[in-house]
């Protein structure tokens, strides 16, 4: 069901009750969905097994092997 943004506001306790009980919930704003809101077993099940962002650069590939070149050149000269 979509929630034009009003209706989400002033009947908070009623989207959220949904969400629970039927699943996501869609919040429109001029027609447009905008936002979703969800239980929070139904957030915690999606973003299972998800590494945090620390564990993500952490398992990176290794770059050191890559062959990047610098130039070497000097830099132009600009008169201040």
């Amino acid at each position: 069901m979509a929630w034009p943004l009003q209706d989400a506001k002033q009947r908070l306790s009623e989207l959220v009750r949904q969400a629970i009980e039927e699943g996501p919930q869609v919040v429109t704003r001029h027609g447009k969905e905008t936002a979703v809101v969800m239980s929070i077993e139904e957030f915690e099940r999606l973003s299972r097994g998800r590494p945090d962002f620390k564990t993500h650069l952490r398992d990176a590939p290794d770059l050191t092997r890559l062959r990047i070149r610098r130039d070497r050149a000097p830099a132009r000269k600009v008169r201040l």
